[in-house]
């Protein structure tokens, strides 16, 4: 296990990390300050790993970008191939011929992990999946993702299908950044379809303070993965453990080193001995990934796996355990529910700086943004909402609201994420229901 060096006043709650650590089995992790892309720290963070349904930010990613492009629209009605209907869990269980729109597709992916879905969206914009994989693959490496390769757009497995921490990191840091519109959907907590209602299958959102997103991941091969994000008090941490031995352990790797990278003042590691960025990358070979869980046989290099042991395609949504270190003691959101807005081009789009614990910080934060970010903001006019919690406490957030499409919005905060002022898309009205609520 290779650790970094970091700020002495990390060096209690990260020893407490490291140590405890020593119980567990190999894993890889990074935190990052998304604020600024500075890494706060990292285990094995470059170290090659078989990226498992994580591999769906990435299938995202490429998705909101065609929806960013007017290649896909929401409302877009896609059709189940064979292949698509044939994949292994999780999945929906859609049949081929089956329609479901894109909107659907991307809520069952984020939600329920399903492999089908993603499989339907990959098609739609890549004509197979086999050519989306390889989209996936320029693309990442375009993100500076260079120890990164995908075959599939599921995750499931292929023994050249890998990762490392470090990449799982930039893709989550380039969705905040670049699709702020769609980054809010990675909350949502179920949705229906069909009538029947699906939960998400990311302990971690329900179960951290500020938590926000982002995904879970697993097979035998590469452990019990997860991708999350938080933010308290204006700061927002993206973090990364690849292998967990349990489900219950990826939550309380994830635990620790979030709640020791929120006491952390600064926000800012020192990784290598000296301050580290999200894009700095070190030379040299990321290695071959460990199959990490004793179960399952190692993947062959084939496209196609219908005779392959069943072993190998595990389902994320039987192996969501409870983590043992529910941080019951701090402030918890309702979990939000999806559900479908009425327009997307109405006057009701808002850019969301923030939440603050009382109503006099988020007017303070909008008066101050108004005084420096006027052009950038307009013809927006600020706003407060009040957020309540389940402990009968609430927060307060700082809106600018009159956009009139989600994609206006989008592209307001991505200015704004340039000028490194962290933002989100919402609607006033939808902190508790809309596409992209709050949780």
């Amino acid at each position: 296990m290779t650790n970094v060096k970091y700020l002495p006043r990390l060096i209690v709650p990260f020893c407490l990390i490291i140590t405890s650590g020593l119980s567990h089995a190999r894993y890889a992790a990074i935190v990052v300050n998304a604020n600024t892309g500075n890494v706060i720290e990292q285990v094995d963070a470059h170290k090659a790993w078989y990226p498992a349904s994580l591999t769906k930010v990435m299938t995202l990613y490429m998705v909101f970008d065609a929806l960013r492009d007017r290649r896909l629209h929401l409302d877009d009605m896609m059709t189940v191939s064979s292949h698509a209907a044939q994949q292994k869990p999780s999945k929906l269980g859609l049949r081929a011929g089956e329609r479901l729109s894109v909107e659907d597709a991307v809520l069952a992916v984020i939600t329920r992990s399903a492999n089908d879905a993603a499989v339907v969206l990959a098609e739609e914009i890549g004509g197979t999946e086999y050519n989306f994989a390889t989209q996936m693959t320029r693309q990442a490496h375009e993100l500076n993702m260079s120890n990164s390769n995908f075959m599939n757009a599921t995750g499931l497995p292929h023994d050249r299908q890998v990762t490392t921490a470090h990449d799982m990191a930039v893709i989550a840091w380039r969705v905040q950044r670049d699709f702020p519109e769609y980054y809010r959907l990675f909350s949502t907590h179920s949705f229906y379809y069909n009538g029947k209602e699906y939960t998400s299958t990311n302990k971690f959102v329900a179960s951290y303070p500020g938590a926000e997103g982002m995904k879970t991941g697993y097979t035998c091969g590469s452990g019990h993965n997860l991708i999350a994000t938080a933010q308290q008090d204006g700061q927002r941490l993206i973090g990364v453990v690849l292998g967990g031995m349990t489900s219950s352990e990826r939550y309380d790797l994830m635990y620790d080193f979030m709640d020791a990278g929120f006491s952390n003042d600064s926000g800012d590691g020192r990784a290598y001995g000296r301050q580290t960025h999200i894009n700095d990358v070190p030379s040299g070979s990321a290695g071959a990934p460990p199959y990490q869980l004793s179960c399952g046989n190692k993947p062959e290099s084939s496209y196609v796996y219908n005779g392959e042991s069943s072993k190998n395609w595990t389902d994320e949504n039987n192996a969501s355990d409870e983590p043992k270190s529910i941080r019951k003691s701090h402030t918890l959101y309702t979990p939000v529910t999806y559900k479908p807005t009425v327009s997307h081009t109405d006057q009701q789009w808002s850019v969301d700086l923030g939440e603050y614990p009382t109503q006099y910080a988020a007017e303070n934060f909008n008066k101050q943004a108004g005084l420096s970010l006027a052009q950038t903001l307009s013809p927006a006019r600020p706003m407060v909402i009040k957020r309540q919690l389940l402990n009968n406490q609430s927060r307060w957030h700082a809106l600018w609201s009159g956009y009139n499409s989600i994609y206006t919005a989008g592209d307001v905060c991505k200015v704004l994420w340039q000028k490194n002022v962290q933002c989100t898309v919402s609607r006033p009205e939808g902190l508790s229901a809309s596409r992209t609520a709050l949780r």
